[in-house]
């Protein structure tokens, strides 16, 4: 049985990742979508029907950045590769993100709480950005909120610079894009949640227990990321056909 070197994770994982980071992307997008929600009028805000589809635009937006991000991650994986040679580039990129995913892990299970300086990567770039965010509130229609989420998309997170590190293996620009896609579409069902199930995932963040099992999970992530050869999905169509 052959298996792709090339394989890091499929879409499936990569939303999967999204999915079980949410108790982090509670506390950080939860509070933007409150600032959000404020800047609406009454009317608005105190209409859950009318209230959905600018916090639908808002992750709308918030995703486009991600799968955005995505791409660049692609560029510089085609960029770092190409010296290196593909095999070579492309095993490096798999090794560091799978150092990198252990690290999100360890610090969602609340056992690596430095890992958090990994967002100051990002600072210098949202620092120039989030003055646009600011002049969009208050919000007055759904395509100030789409821009909205579009900045705040780029708001410095460990656990979306895991993502785009798993992105960077993923093979060439467009599969690098939808990689990060699928992980911020694994977001959505917690942001979208909050001020529904508010209460039931606030609960799940804080226990230890829950926390350190999705951070286990997230360091298992890691292990068939930097050794694909153990993840069944990693068999090449052709040896499929023999």
């Amino acid at each position: 049985m052959e298996f792709d070197l090339a394989f890091t994770t499929s879409y499936l994982v990569a939303f999967t990742m999204g999915l079980f980071s949410s108790m982090h992307c509670i506390g950080m997008c939860g509070s933007i979508i409150g600032t959000l929600t404020l800047s609406l009028s009454p009317e608005i805000r105190n209409q859950k029907n009318r209230l959905f589809p600018f916090v639908l635009n808002y992750n709308i937006g918030r995703i486009t950045s991600y799968t955005i991000a995505g791409a660049l991650a692609g560029v510089i994986e085609a960029l770092i590769t190409m010296p290196m040679g593909e095999i070579s580039g492309h095993r490096l990129l798999q090794l560091l993100s799978a150092a990198i995913m252990t690290g999100a892990g360890l610090y969602i299970a609340g056992w690596f709480p430095r890992f958090a300086y990994i967002e100051k990567i990002g600072l210098r770039f949202w620092k120039m950005i989030e003055p646009f965010g600011r002049k969009l509130i208050p919000v007055k229609n759904r395509s100030q909120a789409y821009l909205f989420g579009m900045v705040w998309g780029w708001l410095p997170c460990g656990l979306v610079y895991s993502a785009l590190a798993l992105a960077a293996t993923a093979g060439d620009i467009s599969q690098s894009a939808l990689t990060m896609l699928f992980f911020g579409l694994g977001t959505l069902p917690a942001v979208m949640g909050v001020g529904i199930m508010t209460g039931i995932l606030t609960r799940l963040s804080r226990m230890q227990r829950f926390k350190q099992a999705i951070g286990l999970f997230m360091i298992a992530l890691a292990l068939l990321a930097a050794l694909p050869w153990l993840n069944p999905m990693a068999i090449t169509s052709h040896s499929a056909l023999h």
